[in-house]
């Protein structure tokens, strides 16, 4: 089977506020889409990579992961969309024809382990079209009632509806592992939603729930976390300190 990787990192990066596309933000010294490309060819696994870069940036991502060690697998730049899901689909667009299966991973994922990309391949491989890692939501969740805060210059308080049941909830991470096959399908179908920001999917697992497929889930890990913020670039920064030593 020949595996592929898609790498987003097209975001813009705003609100971590330090004035660069978010995957050219530094962590110990490199880039994040450095970190996040490294560790998915320390899987041992994948054949292809497709970087999806903001267009205003292009050269200077290629020039970074041109620079960087342990990037040794067929490397292709490629401009990314408008959102995610439509950088996702110029990444598709660039596989190789032979591709069997593929990853779509966040540069903002630096530090999701070569383990982790592995467990999410093992899935795919035995027979699961569509798998994504997740850890239980451990926080309580309440549902509140759709525009029950009033008037935003008085109180904020929301009334609850709810109190979710924890137990059956995940929150999911990347790499995403599909079937070649049915991660085409599930773009082309849901094409139209690129066509804006609120209605484009925010991970490529929901194209594939609506077209009725089952998506699966395996094991993620805590320092799989996303970088959004100042705050999340800081906790990175101590784990990939903690992880050199």
């Amino acid at each position: 089977m020949t595996i592929a990787a898609i790498l987003t990192a097209a975001g813009t990066g705003s609100r971590l506020g330090n004035g660069r596309p978010k995957a050219l933000a530094l962590l110990v010294g490199e880039p994040l889409v450095v970190h996040a490309a490294r560790r998915l060819c320390a899987s041992g696994l994948v054949d292809q990579l497709v970087v999806t870069a903001p267009a205003s940036h292009h050269a200077k991502v290629v020039q970074a992961l041109g620079d960087a060690e342990g990037i040794e697998v067929p490397l292709t730049v490629v401009a990314g969309g408008e959102n995610r899901q439509a950088s996702v689909a110029a990444g598709l667009a660039a596989l190789a024809p032979e591709v069997h299966i593929v990853l779509v991973h966040d540069a903002a994922r630096a530090l999701a382990s070569p383990d982790l990309v592995r467990r999410v391949v093992a899935a795919v491989l035995d027979g699961h079209g569509a798998v994504v890692p997740g850890l239980p939501v451990i926080d309580t969740v309440k549902q509140v009632m759709a525009g029950s805060a009033g008037d935003p210059g008085a109180s904020s308080a929301e009334q609850v509806v709810t109190t979710v049941d924890r137990s059956m909830l995940r929150a999911i991470q990347t790499p995403q592992g599909f079937a070649r096959e049915l991660l085409d399908r599930a773009h082309r179908a849901g094409a139209a939603r690129a066509a804006t920001e609120d209605t484009a999917a925010t991970d490529d697992a929901a194209l594939v729930e609506a077209l009725g497929e089952p998506v699966w889930v395996v094991p993620g890990e805590d320092d799989a976390l996303k970088i959004t913020t100042a705050r999340d670039l800081a906790i990175a920064e101590l784990l990939a300190l903690r992880a050199s030593r």
